[in-house]
């Protein structure tokens, strides 16, 4: 019943959440990403694939943050990058961008939508380009923190798939930028607070013995994680049990909730299983953790 409650109240929020005053995209690299030529096209829209209505975005080359505030008295302080997810070829814009970002501002967080590169750049690893963009994103939210109302100390990130191994990635690689800093704001740490992966992609490498990819080398400095899968999902449930294996023996806060049902790609859209009521879990881990503490 309480479940039921959950999932009705989620089905409830997403109908009503109006995406009318979008907020105004804020350049990450106004003087250009780092070596990006903008060849690609622009960007465009794809045409939708599936039973799922998604806005899938691709050929991004200007990467941007989209900043959603909580309405007045309801903001915590919190704030949290999103990186949807789409396989390093397409953006899931809506289903795992500005959706999760009108959830997040209902639970008094500050949703910072990011618009990263893809898809991936010739000759390079295939998550650099993001990468860049991703600690780009959370050291421009830490410099500009005090303005949005923003606890610096309390910015994390979130990612689903393939922006799941993003923000893993964001998450393990912090101390060295993937870039040449550039100005005052990449004198900010670019380290996140908090991390939650939802359905996370390529946190393992391919094989018969899973192995955690090498470029997460997880250490006790890792941020505090949650990991949301389900056993039936395309992509191989050992990418969250490794990986939450991983920050547990380096010492890591991280909690894991595996669910039997549900597939991948269903972002905050309801259904019949229990995997619906994983906005209410991570509420729950972030309440737990002080992050959605209110400053006096």
């Amino acid at each position: 019943m309480q479940r039921l409650l959950a999932v009705t109240a989620l089905a409830s929020f997403l109908s009503n959440a109006s995406a009318a005053d979008k907020p105004e995209p804020i350049l990450l690299w106004p003087a250009g990403a780092p070596g990006e030529t903008d060849d690609k096209g622009g960007e465009k829209v794809l045409p939708d694939q599936g039973a799922r209505k998604v806005i899938r975005l691709a050929n991004v080359t200007a990467p941007t943050i989209a900043v959603y505030e909580p309405a007045e008295g309801k903001a915590t302080g919190a704030a949290m990058v999103i990186c949807p997810g789409g396989g390093y070829s397409i953006l899931a814009m809506d289903l795992e961008g500005e959706e999760v970002a009108e959830w997040l501002t209902s639970i008094g967080v500050t949703g910072v939508l990011l618009k990263y590169r893809v898809p991936p750049r010739p000759n390079v690893p295939r998550h650099l380009a993001p990468l860049q963009d991703a600690q780009r994103a959370i050291s421009t939210v830490r410099a500009r923190a005090r303005t949005w109302g923003i606890d610096p100390a309390r910015i994390g990130i979130m990612g689903f798939s393939a922006g799941g191994h993003l923000s893993a990635a964001a998450s393990t690689n912090f101390a060295k930028r993937a870039y040449e800093p550039i100005d005052e704001i990449d004198a900010t740490s670019c380290r996140p607070d908090f991390t939650m992966l939802i359905y996370p992609a390529y946190l393992v490498e391919k094989g018969d013995v899973p192995k955690i990819s090498p470029e997460l080398p997880v250490t006790p400095d890792t941020p505090p994680t949650i990991l949301i899968q389900t056993a039936d999902d395309g992509i191989k449930v050992e990418n969250s049990l490794f990986y939450y294996l991983a920050l547990k023996n380096a010492g890591v806060p991280a909690e894991l909730h595996l669910y039997a049902k549900g597939g991948h790609g269903y972002g905050l859209r309801p259904s019949g299983d229990p995997v619906s009521a994983w906005p209410k879990r991570c509420e729950d881990w972030l309440r737990n953790l002080g992050a959605l503490k209110t400053e006096k």
